[in-house]
């Protein structure tokens, strides 16, 4: 009398990879971070540097000084707090994070790509950020420049199932 054992065992994982931010959930974290740029930190540099003598008679000259004061603001506030942080306020409170695609950390030159000359593009022509839901991973013009894309921190998508199969005869 012959005996036969089969032994079939199979294995199935999953490999998850950080869900990307879409359009919507980027442009209120962006709308956050420019309503704090804008009314707290270039309003408190105004109300603290500008003896309020000058601006209270000299509106154009405010108003000139507040856009300068607003932009330099901004582009520091973007810079420092992606470079160190990965992440600014605005996107912190939606849990977004700025990565590489190459899952390095961000470096100086990745940082001022992305927030000097990629949103410098997408803020003079501003319809460039309509790209956004039509890319892959949701990548805007400024993603595109320094090889970067945002992600949520706590969201994960299913990039592909894995099946391992053994046999034994």
């Amino acid at each position: 009398m012959t005996q036969f054992a089969t032994q079939i065992e199979m294995q199935e994982s999953a490999i998850f990879e950080h869900k990307s931010a879409g359009f919507w959930v980027r442009f209120f974290a962006f709308l956050i971070d420019v309503l704090l740029v804008n009314t707290v930190l270039v309003g408190l540099l105004l109300q603290n540097i500008i003896p309020k003598s000058i601006w209270e008679n000299e509106l154009i000259l405010y108003i000139s000084i507040s856009a300068v004061l607003s932009g330099v603001m901004f582009y520091i506030y973007f810079i420092l707090m992606t470079k160190f942080l990965s992440q600014t306020l605005g996107k912190m409170i939606f849990g977004l994070k700025v990565v590489r695609d190459d899952g390095e950390p961000l470096s100086w030159s990745t940082v001022l790509f992305r927030e000097g000359v990629g949103r410098f593009i997408s803020m003079t022509v501003k319809i460039l950020y309509l790209i956004i839901p039509f890319t892959p991973k949701h990548k805007a013009v400024h993603d595109f420049i320094a090889d970067t894309h945002v992600i949520h921190e706590r969201a994960y998508s299913k990039k592909e199932q894995v099946v391992s199969q053994t046999v034994e005869v």
